[in-house]
């Protein structure tokens, strides 16, 4: 991950040529005959049908050619395809199958051009091997799976679905890891209420493995408590710069093979639904600037950058300068969040996936494309795989809200230390400006005159 550099910028060294571009093309081919196909058979339980086509093409094959030309001994390949394609079970039958093939075809011709115990030796030992081949296949399958299951399960805690709409923000997330094996990495994202508005956090710690994981979770697990608790959305980016140094100090003590991790991040606050004003506030970490998208036209919120969490100790001003900077947003206003696994995104000419350029295209096209955040994100998400041809060489995260002034729908803050409660939309003749808890402790006021924050107490404010 490279937040100081622009994504429209070649990096140095020679652009890819012919070669390369042949090179390229060539391992999307042999990755796709090597696992997709496969993946295909054994999906469909046909996978049988390839070995079993082999061995009656070697039969056909070997019965009408002449005694010059055997190609009785390519039976050989009958138990490797069946190896990779089949379960163990089927495997042996098809090991047992060409060995019997193979007596009965070589016992058909006379003495003089029959192949002999030689190749019936290779038949044989090539049978005993691709059964080993295809329980060792097996049990790696196994091992893969499980860990692909302890990966989501630490996915889904790390990063957690979302209900498509939280106080007013629609949202939509698309997450593509690089790693198809563990298939989790360093990008974090989060949508988190609070009785100020929602807030909404995106981001990439650098590096990768353990280390990067644990401080992804720091810091969501940082942004998920002071989002919710703090009012002051400049204080919650001291919080999560702060936790980051703190982690950072910790991998040191722990002998972290990178001490100088960092993170970048934006995060975003926007008001309460229902207050009449909409808009975002923003406060960016050194990552890339958020899109907004809608039906006439693609915009930037350009706002100066901070240093990425874990470098606060090179800026001179420290944390408590940073102020969010404000936003105004339109009801059909889609903001489009990524990271650099969306715009270092290169097809096979090493060209990098131009994101602005694309969503404009879209908008041109189709301007009722960009409607929702849940089109938007699949948007670019099918876009960033075509112009990849699906191979992807970073983590990529594409995370899409929306925000409705008129949403209905409230999530409050807990009414003590042991209960928390959640007000579903307002009841029939209800006054949208004003909604009363329960226990009436707290009123949540979301009219102009009260502001964003739209929480006071009942009592010191009757």
């Amino acid at each position: 991950m490279s937040p100081f550099r622009s994504p429209q910028i070649r990096p140095p060294g020679p652009p890819p040529g012919l070669s390369g571009r042949w090179r390229q093309a060539l391992e999307r081919r042999v990755d796709r005959a090597a696992y997709v196909l496969p993946a295909w058979l054994r999906r469909r339980r046909v996978g049988w049908l390839l070995p079993l086509t082999a061995l009656v093409a070697v039969a056909v094959t070997d019965w009408n050619t002449s005694g010059d030309f055997r190609a009785l001994s390519w039976i050989v390949m009958v138990p490797g395809l069946a190896a990779a394609l089949c379960p163990v079970r089927v495997t042996v039958l098809f090991g047992l199958v060409s060995i019997v093939a193979y007596l009965g075809l070589d016992a058909a011709w006379s003495h003089e051009y029959r192949a002999g115990l030689p190749d019936f030796i290779l038949v044989a030992a090539a049978s005993v091997l691709a059964v080993a081949a295809c329980w060792l296949r097996l049990r790696r399958e196994g091992r893969i799976l499980h860990i692909r299951n302890v990966a989501d399960a630490t996915r889904a805690t790390v990063l957690r679905d979302m209900p498509p709409h939280v106080h007013g923000v629609e949202n939509a997330h698309v997450y593509l890891p690089a790693d198809a094996v563990a298939r989790l990495g360093g990008d974090f994202y989060d949508l988190q209420p609070s009785r100020w508005g929602a807030r909404a956090l995106i981001g990439d710690v650098q590096g990768k493995g353990l280390g990067a994981l644990a401080a992804a979770a720091a810091i969501l697990g940082s942004f998920r408590e002071a989002g919710y608790h703090v009012p002051n959305l400049s204080i919650v980016a001291g919080r999560l710069e702060v936790r980051m140094e703190r982690q950072r100090r910790l991998g040191v003590a722990m002998g972290d093979t990178q001490p100088d991790r960092f993170a970048t991040a934006v995060l975003m606050g926007f008001p309460n639904p229902g207050c009449g004003e909409s808009w975002v506030d923003v406060v960016d970490f050194g990552h890339e600037p958020p899109l907004v998208v809608s039906p006439r036209g693609v915009r930037v919120l350009q706002v100066a950058n901070r240093l990425p969490l874990g470098l606060s100790d090179l800026d001179p001003a420290g944390v408590a300068s940073a102020v969010p900077h404000r936003f105004t947003l339109a009801d059909d206003d889609v903001i489009v969040l990524t990271t650099d696994g969306v715009t270092e995104a290169r097809d096979a000419a090493g060209e990098f996936f131009p994101l602005r350029s694309f969503l404009e295209d879209a908008v041109v096209r189709d301007p009722a494309a960009v409607a929702s955040a849940h089109q938007v994100a699949a948007l670019v998400s099918d876009g960033l795989l075509r112009h990849s041809g699906g191979r992807l060489h970073d983590d990529t995260t594409i995370f899409a809200l929306r925000f409705s002034a008129t949403e209905d729908t409230y999530w409050t803050l807990p009414l003590d230390d042991n209960a928390a409660r959640v007000l579903g939309p307002l009841p029939a003749g209800g006054d949208p400006s004003e909604q009363v808890f329960e226990q009436g402790i707290v009123r949540l006021r979301t009219g102009p005159e009260y502001g964003p924050s739209g929480a006071r107490d009942v009592g010191a404010a009757d």
